[in-house]
């Protein structure tokens, strides 16, 4: 119904902003990031998404179609509406939710509000082959440091749990560990390693 609504700030709240376009005060509910560059009297225009319910109508506003089309791709998994949606989109950017998605990194996504292990699950699940369709720009140092870091830790607790030495654990992961490698990966690959080390 609403593309976008252009108009001068004329209330800033917490979780919502009011917008006033030919006199008419538009009450918009927003993320933290998208309120948080706005200034009371200033000129803005939002991106909205009109939300329809039994006993309610409503409007979700963004600064950029890429927050947009991460809120449409956030509460189309089930039991995420807008509230949680936008909740998740004030605890971190798209690029950010993006790349925690791509590179499956649940421990991240469980720390938004609203969202569990099993509802950071879900999204992951859901959200992972949509993700990179909407030309969503996403965070190098995310998709290659963090997930990798994540990985070495856990493989190298596992190969302890094994029995080997913490130097034996680090030089097998340190060795065998490849951006996009899943921990389990790194595991399978570090004991070949031992293994092939062992048998010299």
């Amino acid at each position: 119904m609403y593309s976008y609504i252009k108009g001068t700030i004329e209330e800033i709240y917490l979780d919502h902003i009011v917008i006033d376009n030919n006199n008419i005060g538009y009450k918009i509910n927003a993320s933290s990031n998208t309120i948080k560059d706005l200034e009371i009297g200033s000129m803005a225009k939002i991106y909205t998404k009109l939300i329809v319910r039994e006993d309610d109508m409503s409007l979700c506003g963004f600064s950029t179609k890429e927050e947009m089309h991460m809120f449409e791709l956030l509460t189309s998994v089930s039991k995420i509406g807008p509230k949680v949606g936008l909740g998740i989109l004030s605890f971190a950017t798209p690029g950010q939710l993006g790349a925690y998605i791509l590179s499956e990194d649940i421990a991240k996504m469980s720390k938004a509000p609203g969202v569990g292990k099993k509802t950071a699950e879900r999204i992951i699940l859901e959200l992972k082959d949509k993700v990179d369709k909407n030309n969503i720009e996403f965070e190098p140092t995310l998709l290659t440091q963090a997930p990798v870091a994540i990985s070495k830790d856990e493989a190298v607790d596992a190969l302890l749990a094994l029995g080997y030495s913490s130097a034996e654990a680090k030089e097998a992961v340190d060795k065998c560990k490849k951006d996009g490698l899943n921990t389990e990966d790194i595991i399978k690959k570090s004991l070949t390693y031992l293994m092939s080390k062992a048998l010299r």
